[in-house]
Formats: structure tokens, sequence, C-alpha cells
């Protein structure tokens, strides 16, 4: 008799849940499904992408700046190098009556027809036998390349 009327209460039972809004998959549903789910917001697209530019922009720009830094140095090396290759083909080009010695100090002067002319005196070191046809262009050392190492230059004075 009871599992009369067990079938009994069966065939009343009415379920109150809609089976049009009983999810098969609960856990595969893309918000949380009752009271104790984590809280899931959707993320704005638009402000997502906006942060993701501007940290793009910050990390391009800081690079973009280190190698316009680096580009500036190796401009000025170049620069100097270019400089002390045109010393140096006007001092082997300028007459002396002596064997330049690897690293010590010349003095470079130009005559009135300006012819270039090698020294070891110093304009300060002229004395009153200065001759007065002669101009001051460049303090150099002889480096072991054979060029020279422009040390001061009349151009720096001016």
């Amino acid at each position: 008799m009871s599992d009369q009327k067990e079938n009994k209460k069966k065939e009343n039972f009415q379920n109150p849940i809609d089976p049009d809004k009983i999810a098969e998959n609960p856990h595969a549903l893309e918000y949380g499904h009752h009271v104790g789910s984590a809280v899931i917001k959707p993320e704005d697209i638009g402000k997502q992408k906006g942060r993701a530019l501007t940290a793009m922009e910050y990390q391009t720009d800081q690079q973009l700046n280190q190698l316009y830094e680096q580009m500036q140095v190796l401009a000025e090396q170049a620069k100097k190098i270019n400089k002390r290759k045109e010393i140096s083909e006007r001092i082997y080009q300028a007459s002396f009556r002596f064997d330049p010695i690897i690293n010590h100090v010349y003095h470079l002067y130009e005559d009135e027809d300006l012819t270039q002319i090698l020294s070891i005196i110093a304009p300060t070191e002229w004395g009153r036998s200065r001759k007065n046809n002669y101009t001051y262009v460049a303090t150099i050392r002889l480096l072991a390349d054979h060029t020279w190492d422009i040390i001061e230059s009349a151009d720096d004075e001016s």
C-alpha cells in the first residue's frame, strides 16, 4: 500500500521549476547560476584596448628614444673620426724635418703661403723669436694607428 501512495504522490507532484529554465550543465554557464557564485563582470573591451594601446605607445616611445640617443652618440663619434682623418691628411701633407714618435704631442701651424708646418714647439714657447707669419692650427698627438688625435684646435678657441 505504501507503494501505491508513493506512486500516487509522484503522479500528483508538479515540479515548480520550469524545465525551460533549467540548465543541463550549470557549470558551463558564463554567469553565476546561484547566490554563492563568484561575481563575473563583463570586461569593457574598449577600455582594455585603450590601456593596451597606451602601454604599447609608452614602450615603443621609450625604445625609440634610446635608439635616438645611441644614434646621436654614433654620429658624434663619426664626426670625431672624420675630423681626425682630415687633420691627419693635413699633417701628412705638411713639411717637417723630424720623425714623429707615437704618443708624443706636436703642433700644426700654417704659413703665409698656406703651407702646413708640423713643429715640436708649442704656441706659448715661441718667445721673442716667434715669426708672425705662422698661424696656429692645432695641438695633436700621434696615435698608434698613425692617425692624429686633436688635443686642442684653433677652431675650438674661437
